[in-house]
């Protein structure tokens, strides 16, 4: 195994990283919304400490822009089919600037109904999730997202991979602190990590994954090179996974994790999948008192012993970032202005 990265840290502020990362994509092919939209997630991830969905993400953008596997240039198609249902056609590009052109009527309907829900077909998904999600708790709503990804995961009990790393992210309301917001893979790891772990030359703790054989192994390469991920929690997992190929592509439109050939796109990285998001407002139940009985359970979590909450270390790694800038190697720093040449 190589040594890990020795490159020097350095602080960029928030608006100058996703202002570097937005002139990188439209230079490589992204109008200038969908551009936006990329930047401000894959900045606010690095912001917060997900470096996974960070600045690593841009070079697999910017390849995939040149495979012609992704339309950059895409301008999502809204329809209004229920009282309580949105559908998008990201026609082909990103699903960021799809939940952007339906989210004012996704909200809309959210709180003439109580419930509503937002599903995206055509779409790509390379970024984190979490940031779909939040800023709805930041306006008292409730919401859940699912996306699912290109085939790696192999189900519990089975000898190939079938799903893909298949997020679930969720956020809510708390009073008087940061929304309670967290971004799961149902893989034992998610794709990115084992890559950075790949780059980093760095072994993973057993139970990630097994290498082309079918055998255990704690080497990421041995995974992404013919191998495949497992589910976290085995069969628990596994069911979970099989519930966001459901609901994120067969309830969408979108294509299942095994339903796209990339193969002759070379330099294609984003899964062409499809993703779900459903938003409640819990004003309709509980009133003004919802946040209050988040507060209420945090507390009681914290009593018997639970010292730190689902997406509290994004906070913290936001609040010195908004302070002292956003933490990027060195090395990632001059990646990235290298691909603005």
């Amino acid at each position: 195994m190589s040594a890990p990265s020795t490159s020097p840290v350095v602080r960029v502020p928030l608006a100058e990283l996703q202002a570097l990362l937005q002139a990188i994509l439209q230079r490589h092919g992204c109008s200038q919304p969908v551009a936006a939209a990329l930047a401000h997630n894959c900045a606010s991830a690095q912001r917060d400490g997900a470096h996974s969905h960070g600045v690593f993400r841009i070079p697999g953008y910017v390849s995939t822009l040149a495979s012609g596997w992704v339309d950059g240039q895409a301008e999502p198609q809204v329809s209004d089919v229920a009282s309580g249902y949105v559908r998008v056609d990201a026609g082909g590009g990103f699903a960021q600037p799809a939940l952007a052109a339906a989210r004012a009527l996704l909200v809309e309907k959210a709180r003439s109904a109580g419930i509503a829900v937002l599903a995206i077909h055509n779409s790509h998904h390379f970024a984190a999730l979490w940031p779909d999600v939040e800023p709805f708790a930041d306006e008292g709503l409730v919401a859940l997202s699912v996306v699912n990804s290109m085939t790696c995961v192999v189900p519990h009990g089975a000898r190939k991979p079938l799903f893909g790393t298949n997020p679930i992210a969720f956020a809510a309301p708390c009073a008087g602190s940061d929304p309670i917001v967290f971004d799961m893979a149902t893989s034992a790891m998610a794709h990115g990590d084992v890559q950075i772990a790949a780059r980093e030359g760095q072994l993973l703790p057993p139970g990630i994954g097994v290498d082309a054989d079918g055998q255990p192994t704690c080497e990421p390469k041995a995974i992404l090179e013919g191998g495949a991920l497992l589910p976290f929690g085995g069969h628990k997992g596994s069911a979970l996974s099989m519930m966001v190929e459901l609901l994120a592509a067969a309830l969408t439109g979108g294509n299942f994790s095994w339903e796209f050939d990339w193969s002759g796109h070379p330099g294609a990285k984003t899964p062409w999948t499809g993703q779900l998001i459903i938003v409640i407002d819990p004003s309709k139940a509980e009133g003004d008192r919802f946040a209050q009985r988040s507060r209420e359970l945090v507390e009681q979590m914290q009593a018997v012993g639970l010292t730190r909450m689902p997406g509290e270390r994004r906070y913290r790694e936001r609040e010195v970032a908004l302070r002292d800038g956003v933490a990027v190697s060195e090395d990632e720093l001059q990646g990235l202005k290298q691909l603005l040449v």
